[in-house]
């Protein structure tokens, strides 16, 4: 089984790690373990801040338990932007990732909200189906997804975030809703599709992955993610909040 951030993708946002700056407005750190099929796959450790207008994010996912004895893997992340009413901007987006087989880089710059990408090591070349940067104006990358679904939010924001991504190469799609009462907090259904720049292959093996996510309040009328529990390719995930 080959595990890579964009197999983790849906699983971690339908669902990385620095320190918040001093006096930031908000700050949020959290580290989640990975299971699939019940098994421990993994940890995903992220923290970011808000101040002012501006955001900034960090992120770590690794491999752990049994599937580290057999490939490590190791995925991190930054990135940095505006945030308004709840909206997030990006304006840079860095990415390292080691699949034990294989490493690369990518960097994306954005101008007036579109994507550029800057780098992508090593390049691949074109296919049909690859989807124009240019094209991609208020989408969001990776992480600014993972951070704007992930971090604690007032209890009138939970359940309510429609979020378009695009990595370098891929257009897909992440939506909270439907909001229910659960164990003294709320559970929301999600999904996570894919839409653009999927191989033919990748979208007929599984183009939907509805998910749950469950929140805990922290007695402040904030709401924190304690859960994340979703269907995979490779069947039953979760990620657990430490």
């Amino acid at each position: 089984m080959t595990i890579t951030p964009r197999f983790l993708a849906p699983l971690a946002i339908s669902l990385f790690l620095a320190a918040g700056s001093a006096g930031a407005d908000q700050q949020d750190s959290a580290v989640f373990d990975l299971t699939l099929k019940g098994i421990h796959a993994g940890t995903l450790s992220i923290s970011g801040a808000i101040e002012g207008r501006s955001y900034a994010v960090s992120g770590v996912l690794k491999s752990g338990g049994l599937l580290a004895l057999v490939r490590k893997v190791r995925y991190d992340a930054r990135a940095r932007g505006t945030v308004s009413d709840g909206r997030f901007t990006p304006s840079r987006y860095e990415e390292d990732a080691d699949t034990g087989k294989r490493q690369s880089q990518s960097v994306m710059a954005y101008k007036a909200g579109v994507p550029q990408v800057k780098v992508y090591n090593p390049p691949k070349s074109p296919r049909p189906g690859d989807v124009d940067p240019a094209t991609q104006g208020g989408t969001v990358d990776p992480l600014t997804a993972l951070y704007a679904a992930l971090r604690d939010v007032p209890e009138a924001e939970a359940c309510n975030r429609k979020l378009v991504l695009f990595d370098g190469r891929r257009r897909s799609q992440v939506v909270l809703a439907e909001p229910k009462p659960a164990k003294g907090g709320i559970v929301c259904a999600g999904e996570y599709r894919r839409l653009e720049g999927f191989s033919a292959e990748e979208m007929a093996d599984k183009s939907r992955f509805p998910f749950t996510m469950a929140y805990a309040p922290l007695g402040d009328g904030r709401l924190r993610v304690t859960e994340i529990s979703m269907d995979t390719i490779y069947g039953k995930g979760r990620l657990k909040r430490r």
